[in-house]
């Protein structure tokens, strides 16, 4: 876990058997300082998937360049996101990806891997369960891990410790966002890695509490 510089969001590193999951990418403003604490892990690493949680600048901005330094290395690089957010970022729609709100553009890139709720994403021996999420945005989805030792809940910016993820920018829908944490709920989680943010380390008492405010 590497927490966001600025208004960039976490980033976070997964590697397992030659392959790598690389889970958001921030703004792209600071990511050479990203690449240089991940150096030493690519050993060994000959194909790399990058998945953003939902469409937003601060999540998918440092995309290209992560793309660019990891290809430079050769390693086969995929791109992933809920179909949602996969038609959202090939369409470059900046209504909803917001880059003009960081003084960016953004350029419209391929995914790879059009997901839909429950399907997997696959690293070496570990496999991770896509949630389709809606409420902070229409594509706004969570990875979920659970390898026998730890349970893991990469959440981007659906839920953090202590709150939850806004809904007053397109495609946010309160509604919604009260029914994916309803069904977070259900998952037995020993940590969330939120978006922005310290980890949740109290899984259900905290969806709890934030649910306390929809009633």
């Amino acid at each position: 876990m590497l927490l966001g510089i600025a208004w960039d969001s976490n980033l976070y590193f997964v590697r397992d058997k030659g392959e790598a999951l690389i889970i958001d990418t921030g703004t792209g403003v600071n990511w050479h300082v990203y690449t240089r604490i991940w150096e030493s892990y690519l050993d060994g690493i000959k194909r790399a998937i990058i998945f953003n949680t939902h469409e937003h600048f601060d999540h998918v901005g440092g995309n290209g360049p992560l793309r660019e330094w990891l290809e430079g290395k050769g390693i086969e690089v995929l791109f992933a996101a809920h179909e949602i957010t996969a038609e959202t970022l090939e369409k470059g729609d900046d209504y909803v990806i917001l880059a003009y709100y960081y003084g960016r553009k953004f350029e419209p890139q391929r995914v790879d891997l059009r997901l839909k709720d429950g399907d997997k994403v696959r690293i070496g021996s570990l496999e991770l369960e896509l949630i389709h999420t809606p409420g902070h945005t229409a594509g706004s989805s969570c990875l979920y891990l659970d390898d026998g030792e730890a349970r893991l809940m990469f959440t981007g910016d659906t839920v953090f410790k202590g709150t939850a993820g806004r809904t007053d920018l397109p495609t946010g829908n309160g509604r919604e966002l009260k029914e994916s944490l309803e069904r977070l709920s259900e998952f037995d989680v020993d940590f969330g890695l939120p978006g922005h943010g310290n980890y949740i380390d109290d899984w259900k008492r905290n969806l709890a509490e934030i649910l306390g405010w929809f009633q």
